[in-house]
């Protein structure tokens, strides 16, 4: 492999920006590294099909959904847990004054929640959430290409509420007079907010590039769950336009950070396998083995987790 390239999407919280800003990479790899920015996940699983990326940051729904067309992909690391929060104005009811996310649904009747686009994981949720109590019929859902424009659609009050990530959050609250509704530790726990895929079968030499990068992903997610004020000085830092104390609101909003593939990750998944078959989006069944390829990441953690903490610690 003369040079690596990755996917990914314009997530703070993901090790690929702290990557990105990070100069000696290519030096640490021992080969260029192209990146290459995208809108959705669905857009991703589309890029590895033509053979255009190696490897790349995709929410778990999305990529299995292009498993079940044959895509020959294969989640090798996870990053992130819990990783979809539910956001709208003040105006609305949310947690812990009502405690459950069906009335908290219930309110958009006859309006609009934007999600991100169609198969991406939070789409998954939230129509399996009005599928499930019998919303799906009287709530609008409206899918956006890019996450910016859920917010645009936000701040014009063309949708009462958004489904997204925590980036997604926190701009809503800024920018919109919103507020979290429910929050992320509740909302499907234990959901695969993102993993890192790579094409399957890969050559020897090349696993070991890979493996490599899986060691430098490692050591992000450790600064984002041990240093999030550093991690948001960096972040900030690259990305220009935001400040430090929103990136650092969006670390903190599901802090739940690490490379490894564990049970309860693993779990989740398999779980929105059912979900998937259900709401159409795949005609078959995938087993764990179709998905996940432990091997790599086994090797460079083998140790416990450190997804797991006691209790939500955001502050509503």
């Amino acid at each position: 492999m003369e040079a690596i390239r990755i996917g990914h999407l314009s997530t703070f919280y993901h090790t690929a920006v702290l990557l990105m800003a990070d100069p000696h990479l290519p030096g640490r790899l021992g080969v260029p590294v192209h990146w290459q920015l995208f809108g959705t996940g669905p857009a991703i699983v589309n890029a590895f099909e033509k053979k255009e990326i190696d490897l790349a940051y995709i929410g778990l729904p999305p990529a299995i959904i292009g498993m079940a067309r044959g895509v020959p992909i294969a989640c090798i690391a996870g990053g992130h847990m819990e990783g979809t929060v539910l956001c709208g104005g003040r105006n609305w009811g949310g947690f812990p004054e009502i405690g459950r996310i069906e009335d908290i649904l219930g309110q958009f009747a006859g309006h609009a929640i934007g999600v991100p686009g169609s198969g991406s994981i939070h789409d998954v949720i939230l129509r399996d959430y009005l599928e499930r109590f019998g919303l799906a019929g009287t709530v609008q859902v409206i899918n956006y290409p890019w996450a910016d424009l859920v917010l645009e659609a936000a701040v014009k009050k063309e949708i009462a509420a958004a489904i997204g990530t925590p980036a997604l959050a926190v701009s809503v609250q800024r920018y919109a007079d919103g507020k979290v509704l429910f929050p992320p530790s509740l909302t499907r726990p234990h959901n695969p907010s993102y993993g890192i895929l790579a094409n399957r079968d890969l050559p020897e030499k090349e696993q070991q590039l890979i493996e490599a990068f899986l060691m430098l992903h490692e050591e992000a997610t450790a600064l984002l769950r041990d240093q999030p004020d550093e991690a948001a000085r960096i972040i900030s830092s690259y990305v220009g336009f935001v400040d430090e104390a929103f990136v650092l609101d969006t670390l903190m909003i599901s802090p739940r950070y690490c490379a490894q593939l564990s049970d309860d990750y693993v779990a989740s998944t398999m779980d929105f396998v059912g979900t998937l078959g259900r709401l159409g989006y795949i005609m078959r069944e995938l087993q764990e083995d179709e998905i996940f390829d432990r091997t790599l990441i086994r090797r460079i953690h083998p140790g416990r987790d450190h997804y797991g903490y006691d209790g939500d610690p955001y502050t509503l």
